[in-house]
């Protein structure tokens, strides 16, 4: 049996992030916007993807995860008519729980907590481009939200675009069915993993930097609970660090969401 509570700041409706679940599965999406104009917003992109990977998991709730995830991928490109790198994409984190197994997929730098350990995707910031170093530490060094920073962030999606679904890159949920035979999937003992939580980075990277990282009392929490600790992650990046000089980060609040999951036999 598995229980969820879960909570987003904004609401799903305003923001990129989205949580769907099934009756044995979690899933966590970070809707990104493209490197170029594209014909939808990134939240509908992760809207529709959510609501595929839903529709196949609830036909086939015991199908490989690879395998679901490029038939909604596929399906959303489809009925949003996406073209390969002019389109919106999404990070995604799937936690399912089948037949006395634990599977957790992860395409992105979403997160999934389990006693085991953190589990994400680092292969986007293991390309360690130079925007991305210069644009934390001139935060660092008090540059604040300029325009300059405006354009590393640019030149930084601009260099990471000719890496998007490549060999030698990092993968993403795009309109390339392709990116999810890349993505991280890692199976447990469902008796191994009593608890989970999943969140997108938005979420999680302010809580371990203010040290909110109890993750079995977290895994417990109800809604209210989870509002109420991404409402105090707001609260500390406006009133403590509102020019990201302690936490470097490309917004001063990103979107935030965060799943609390409970397993039992």
């Amino acid at each position: 049996m598995m229980r969820v509570a879960t909570a987003q700041l904004p609401p799903s409706e305003d923001s990129d992030d989205k949580i769907f679940t099934t009756s044995n599965a979690v899933i966590v999406l970070d809707g990104a916007s493209a490197f170029v104009p594209v014909p939808v917003p990134a939240s509908t992109y992760a809207d529709c993807l959510g609501r595929e990977l839903v529709a196949c998991l609830t036909a086939h709730p015991e199908a490989d995860l690879r395998a679901v995830l490029a038939e909604a991928i596929e399906q959303s490109a489809k009925a949003l008519e996406l073209e390969p790198g002019k389109s919106p994409s999404s990070t995604v984190t799937m936690l399912r729980e089948s037949n006395g197994v634990v599977d957790v997929l992860r395409l992105g730098d979403s997160v999934a907590v389990l006693p085991q350990g953190v589990l994400t995707d680092e292969r986007m910031d293991d390309l360690d481009l130079t925007p991305r170093r210069e644009y934390r530490q001139r935060l660092a060094d008090g540059g604040g939200y300029d325009e300059t920073h405006r354009a590393l962030l640019r030149e930084l999606q601009t260099q990471q675009g000719r890496y998007r679904n490549q060999d030698g890159g990092f993968w993403i949920a795009e309109a390339s069915p392709e990116a999810a035979q890349h993505a991280l999937v890692r199976h447990h003992p469902a008796s191994a993993v009593p608890w989970a939580v999943l969140a997108t980075d938005g979420a999680f990277n302010t809580m371990t930097h203010t040290g909110v990282t109890d993750w079995p009392a977290i895994s417990q929490s109800s809604a209210d609970e989870l509002a109420a600790i991404l409402e105090r992650c707001q609260q500390w990046e406006r009133d403590q660090d509102p020019d990201a000089r302690q936490f470097p980060r490309a917004k001063r609040h990103d979107d935030k969401a965060i799943a609390a999951v409970r397993l039992s036999s």
